[in-house]
């Protein structure tokens, strides 16, 4: 890799950052797709391949937040305006991409080293994303537990929704991330 090539690399690291509002344009499907195939190369141990992605964009979106809104429901939120406002989370970017992690039994390769596996997938995405010149969010929240959730997804109760990751382009410019001085958070351990 040449010193340029490094420099690109490093620096699209460096400058990621989650963007809350989201617009169009969207990636295509092919920009998609450069991205997932850069999510898949992420460590995986005995490539048991746990990481799958479920898009959602354009129309289903709608249908998508009423299943959030009856989700946060049936995990006992009593607070109808906070129902109804889930109903609109999906308009907070023209597509989202639910990182899921399908848990397999193996000797060898425990449920918490394919979470990370699905974890490092969706870093790897995001740099992707942000590379082709999009904006992206990782979120999370009490919902991705929902049961009834997983069961409209066609997913397994055991599987884990790793992350709901809302991608388009940023509505304006973020100032860039300051650096970290990573002194604070590295220890050279001796004997």
């Amino acid at each position: 890799m040449s010193d340029s090539d490094f420099k690109a690399v490093h620096d699209n690291i460096h400058q990621r950052q989650s963007i809350g509002h989201l617009v169009e344009p969207a990636p295509t499907h092919e920009q998609l797709n450069v991205s997932f195939q850069a999510a898949l190369t992420a460590p995986d141990h005995h490539r048991l391949k746990p990481t799958q992605f479920i898009v959602i964009d354009g129309e289903n979106r709608a249908a998508f937040g009423e299943l959030l809104a009856k989700a946060v429901a049936d995990l006992g939120e009593l607070d109808s305006a906070q129902v109804e406002r889930v109903k609109h989370h999906p308009f907070r970017a023209p597509i989202l991409v639910l990182a899921v992690t399908k848990f397999q039994d193996h000797a060898k390769v425990p449920f918490f080293e394919q979470t990370l596996s699905t974890g490092a997938a969706v870093q790897n995405f995001l740099l992707s994303m942000q590379a082709q010149g999009f904006a992206t969010i990782w979120r999370s929240g009490a919902v991705v537990e929902s049961t009834l959730l997983k069961k409209a997804l066609g997913l397994a109760e055991r599987d884990l929704i790793s992350g709901i990751i809302y991608v388009g382009t940023a509505v304006k410019e973020i100032a860039p991330r300051t650096e970290i001085d990573s002194a604070q958070y590295v220890e050279f351990w001796k004997a």
